[in-house]
């Protein structure tokens, strides 16, 4: 029986390459995003490359949308077996300094990027962990090893993020639940971030040389996770 991948916050960088990858598995892609034409026009995009998939839209900080969609993918889909979080920020959304930084400015990324991912698991974790079998999948763009002021507001509420996610998956070790973060230092081929920075260079603050990566290269790395599911926290792109 096909099993099913949930990707929260799809994107056409993140979230395609990993549902293309999943989807080569054979897995069933339910694509949740806020914007229900562009879900509709990934949902196009994998079917053309005979991946099974539909849209389920909703708003990933919301709570009552995310139960909504966990429902009515299980009555689509059956149950979720892989998710991944994907949800991340417009780069305007970051403040310029970590000095800058006023306590209203972290509104919008721990919603994003801590309560969001919690709302999942509490929407999802205890029905895997009945099941003796699931996989919890998230997205960082810092990393412990590295300090990067520059983050900001999102620097703390990724900081926030891994600190719950270390924390869940100590707790799930031996339910057949696997946790896993990976750490993303790259821009994502094909993703809004790669077309804006392309756009307008000067939003990356002198001195700092960001690599790229392909979304298709991410979608290996999440595959290689999720079936090896040796490691909590996996680093790309990162240098010290």
């Amino acid at each position: 029986m096909s099993k099913t991948i949930a990707i929260f916050g799809f994107g056409p960088g993140l979230g395609m390459g990993v549902a293309r990858r999943f989807g080569r598995e054979g897995f069933r892609v339910a694509v949740i995003g806020r914007k229900p034409d562009k879900a509709e026009q990934h949902v196009a995009d994998l079917k053309a490359e005979g991946i099974e998939a539909a849209a389920f839209p909703a708003d990933v900080t919301d709570a009552a949308q995310i139960t909504d969609a966990v429902a009515t993918i299980r009555k689509t889909f059956g149950e979720i077996d892989v998710a991944l979080h994907g949800a991340a920020g417009e780069m305007a959304d970051r403040i310029p300094s970590t000095l800058a930084l006023d306590v209203p400015d972290l509104s919008l990324p721990m919603a994003l990027k801590l309560h969001s991912p919690i709302l999942v698991t509490r929407a999802l974790a205890p029905g895997m962990i009945e099941r003796g079998s699931g996989a919890l999948l998230f997205s960082s763009g810092s990393s412990p090893k590295v300090v990067l002021p520059y983050l900001s507001n999102f620097g703390v509420a990724l900081a926030a993020q891994r600190g719950y996610l270390l924390q869940l998956a100590e707790e799930l070790r031996d339910t057949g639940v696997y946790v896993g973060l990976l750490n993303i230092g790259v821009l994502i081929g094909d993703s809004a971030a790669e077309r804006i920075v392309d756009e307008h260079p000067e939003l990356v603050p002198a001195g700092v040389d960001i690599a790229r990566m392909s979304n298709t290269e991410l979608g290996d790395r999440y595959w290689e996770m999720y079936t090896r599911r040796d490691r909590t926290e996996v680093e790309v792109g990162f240098t010290e």
